[in-house]
This record gives C-alpha cells, structure tokens and sequence, in this order.
C-alpha cells in the first residue's frame, strides 16, 4: 500500500515537473513572438501559453489531491486516537520527554565549558 503510495507520488512528480518544463518553453517561445511577430502570432502563442499554464496547474491540483486526502485521513485517525486512548498518548509523551532530558544531560560539553576550570 505504501509503495503504491509512493510511485503514484512519483509519477505526479514527474507529469509536473514535465509540466512546469513545458510552462517555461511555452513561455520562451510567447517572449521570442512578443520580440519577432505581428500581434496575430502572439495571440496564438499566447492562446497556447495560457492552455498550457491552465493544464499544469489542474494536474498540479490532481496530483496533489490525494496527498491531501491522506493527510487527512492520517489526521482523523491520530485524532481519534488520542481521544480514545489519552493516558497512553500522555504516557508516550512523557516517556520522549525523558529520554531526550536524558539525552541532553549525558551531553558532552563544548571546548567552552572545559576552558572554565583554567582561569
């Protein structure tokens, strides 16, 4: 599931990243009509500009659709979670928090702290 998961990222990635390189080509092109062609040449780069643009960001907002439904719905289950089972929540808290006091305690201290007994 999670490997589906990610190739379907994977390949919203590269349908945008195909997007977004052919938004900049059409958007060289619609510079170099501006600066060689008659006002009906641009219209038509343009046209084909703004088609473009509008195309990369629907798939921009599909591609990114389902991250934000699994957002979600990881979002609702944690909450869910936590208000079925708060002491445990609490009791995890808590036992990170330990830890990572431990952790920083058991610290070596800096070059700085050692110098402090010389003066």
């Amino acid at each position: 599931m999670m490997e589906q998961r990610a190739d379907e990222f994977n390949q919203a990635k590269g349908k945008m990243a195909s997007d977004i390189k052919t938004v900049i080509t059409d958007g060289e092109d619609l510079l170099k009509a501006a600066a060689n062609v008659s006002s009906a040449g641009l219209a038509v780069a343009r046209g084909k500009f703004e088609e473009k643009l509008t195309s990369a960001k629907t798939r921009l907002v599909d591609a990114s659709q389902p991250a934000v439904d699994k957002a979600g719905r990881t979002a609702a289950a944690a909450n869910g979670y936590v208000h079925g089972n708060p002491w445990t929540v609490i009791g995890v808290a808590a036992a990170a928090g330990a830890l990572i006091g431990f952790l920083a305690a058991r610290r070596p201290r800096g070059a700085d702290s050692s110098n402090d007994h010389d003066s």
